[in-house]
């Protein structure tokens, strides 16, 4: 029997708020089921954010992010995506493996502390032009004389 390296990576999973709220436990039972399936030796499960959705997931406005960590072998992704689409609870599901991102961030993840604040941006060099602002469509209201002609 041949040895698997297992990779970590991370998930970021979306339930319905309502069904969330009503039975956290059985969303979370829902969840790492789909991971043992797969093999997967879950790291860190936790609740990221309840929040408004962009559009209308099965005529839910609301959703709550569960954020995971998981370590499983590459070629098990396929079937824990599979899992999801048959789940009646995951709406949707991102799966992103961790290799390119810096071990402090995903330690800060997995303990659920807050992302520093980026830091300020230097502003532009001494005699840089402003910057253009769109001053949006013209209209007959820009005329600045009597002749129909608009104002540049």
């Amino acid at each position: 029997m041949e040895t698997v390296a297992k990779r970590l990576y991370e998930g970021m999973f979306l339930v319905d708020s309502a069904q969330a709220t009503a039975d956290w436990e059985g969303t979370l039972s829902v969840i790492n089921t789909i991971l043992q399936r797969a093999d997967a030796e879950v790291v860190s499960l936790r609740k990221w954010q309840e929040r408004k959705l962009a559009y209308d997931i099965d005529r839910t406005s609301r959703g709550t992010y569960i954020l995971c960590y998981f370590k499983v072998d590459g070629r098990r992704i396929s079937g824990i995506e599979k899992d999801v689409l048959l789940s009646e609870k995951v709406m949707r599901a991102l799966i992103l493996t961790t290799e390119k991102r810096p071990a402090e961030m995903i330690e800060r993840d997995i303990k659920g502390e807050p992302i520093a604040k980026p830091p300020e941006l230097p502003g532009a060099p001494e005699g840089a032009p402003e910057p253009r602002t769109f001053r949006g469509p013209r209209t007959l209201a820009d005329n600045d004389d009597d002749t129909g002609r608009m104002e540049r």
